[in-house]
């Protein structure tokens, strides 16, 4: 079941997509929307960011294959940092490159993880429960300015321009993430393919363990992070972020004015 947010003659609604048919809902998203019996043509409709997150939970070296390249060891626990809202942005808006002493900037495709409903210090064999769905993410990163001063490194700035989360099209609540891949397109060109079963942590464990002493709102994203593949984004390069059963999630990069 797929979910989105979308806007249309100037209304921003809620809706389930079928096929290319959005079938508008009134309510919450996360408490049991209810159908209004109006339908768009999803071409007829702006698609926005799917929810609006608290916070995005990004990891870092959750995937075995780029941490045998890197020489990086097996982490103990998830490693994360926090992207905030000034970052997100949607399908197909375009993201606007830092200013020319930010260096270059990559992109990362990766699987959101998108929570249900509240919860802290939530069991491993509850955490199923928690996650509402899942989503395409592109963890945009200034990744030249994260090492630049050799005594504090700047996660926080490196990931948090305007317009550095894009995530969407839509929320998919039914995948098995076992089977699922991600892959990532620039221009067309396939440059990152990599499975979710590769992850460290599962969707489960991350969703336990990033609830140990945290609240998770019903909204919160959990970026699960990247694999092989992410390299510098050019200037009017178009970054398409596809992810089997859920869609694709297609973003331009613009020079600053």
């Amino acid at each position: 079941m797929k979910w989105l947010r979308y806007s249309h003659q100037g209304q921003v609604g809620l809706g389930q997509l079928v096929g290319d048919t959005l079938h508008v809902h009134q309510g919450s998203l996360f408490d049991h929307p209810q159908p209004t019996g109006v339908t768009l043509l999803l071409s007829d409709v702006e698609v926005l960011a799917p929810c609006h997150p608290s916070k995005v939970l990004a990891l870092w070296n959750n995937f075995k294959a780029a941490a045998e390249k890197n020489g990086w060891s097996a982490p103990q626990e998830p490693l994360y940092f926090l992207k905030s809202p000034n970052s997100y942005s949607h399908h197909l808006q375009a993201v606007t490159r830092p200013q020319q002493d930010v260096g270059r900037v990559v992109y990362e495709a990766e699987l959101g993880i998108v929570i249900g409903k509240r919860g802290r210090d939530i069991p491993l064999e509850e955490a199923a429960h928690y996650i509402f769905g899942y989503t395409c993410v592109n963890d945009v990163t200034a990744v030249e300015l994260l090492r630049s001063d050799t005594s504090f490194e700047q996660w926080t700035r490196a990931k948090n321009f305007d317009g550095f989360t894009p995530f969407g099209p839509w929320i998919e609540t039914d995948l098995d993430c076992s089977k699922t891949i991600v892959t990532a397109k620039v221009n067309g060109r396939e440059r990152q393919n990599y499975a979710v079963s590769d992850m460290f942590f599962s969707p489960q464990e991350l969703v336990a363990k990033l609830s140990r002493g945290m609240t998770l709102e019903a909204g919160d994203i959990i970026s699960c992070g990247t694999s092989l593949g992410a390299m510098p984004w050019q200037n009017e390069a178009v970054v398409e972020v596809a992810i089997e059963g859920i869609g694709t999630l297609s973003n331009t990069m613009k020079e600053s004015a």
